[in-house]
């Protein structure tokens, strides 16, 4: 079984489209999602269409949350307001509800999917260093968990302490426990410019990191 473990799409269909090639090319069993469908780009009813249709599972990202209720946008940027405005209305009642009823975790064959944190996954906190790690694997009940929110692959790894780093391709080892943010599709922050996502093979225990260039306009 092989796994496609992307996140943060954020209604890049461009970037949507090339990942999904490369996934059927790699041959994988099952694509999943760690949240945030839309948000920032200006295809989102494409990109839900894809992921309803397509994607084994999916958890909430923080921008399908705030598509999908009707909360207050007065903390919002005037820039991120008008995002959400206007990715509400694109979607619909529907699509809208459908996002909000995603759960926050999931557990599938033996690893956790989460957008954030394991500790408070509501509360859309990042992890970037292995001390905000080291919260998350308190309360993780798997060996794997992969997540996305800030949109930079990293993976963290605990056994005699807490260590991370970057990555391109690992094997899983036992007696070991693994955080690994599986970067974003549609808006990576890394200095890559590429589109990022994870392929988990379960039979041989190896994470791969697979970048994957696609069109953008031109200026």
């Amino acid at each position: 079984m092989k796994y496609a473990i992307t996140a943060d799409i954020h209604a890049n269909l461009p970037a949507l489209t090339a990942v999904m090639q490369d996934i059927e090319q790699q041959g994988c069993d099952r694509i999943v999602c760690a949240g945030d469908i839309v948000g920032y780009g200006f295809q989102p009813k494409e990109c839900v269409k894809v992921v309803r249709e397509k994607f084994f599972a999916c958890v909430r990202g923080n921008h399908d949350e705030y598509v999908g209720s009707d909360a207050d946008l007065d903390r919002f940027n005037e820039f991120a307001a008008e995002a959400v405005r206007r990715t509400r209305e694109q979607l619909g009642e529907e699509d809208r509800r459908w996002l909000l009823n995603l759960p926050l975790l999931l557990e599938l064959d033996g690893f956790t999917l989460v957008h954030a944190t394991l500790d408070m996954p509501q509360r859309w906190c990042y992890v970037f260093e292995k001390l905000e790690a080291a919260s998350s694997f308190a309360y993780q009940s798997t060996p794997l968990c992969f997540f996305g929110h800030t949109h930079v692959p990293v993976a963290f790894i605990r056994d005699t302490g807490v260590r991370g780093g970057t990555y391109s391709k690992f094997r899983v080892e036992p007696e070991k426990t693994y955080f690994v943010n599986v970067g974003s599709v549609g808006q990576p922050r890394d200095r890559n410019p590429d589109a990022a996502y994870v392929i988990y093979d379960l039979k041989r225990q190896t994470i791969e990191l697979r970048r994957i260039p696609f069109p953008r306009p031109s200026i």
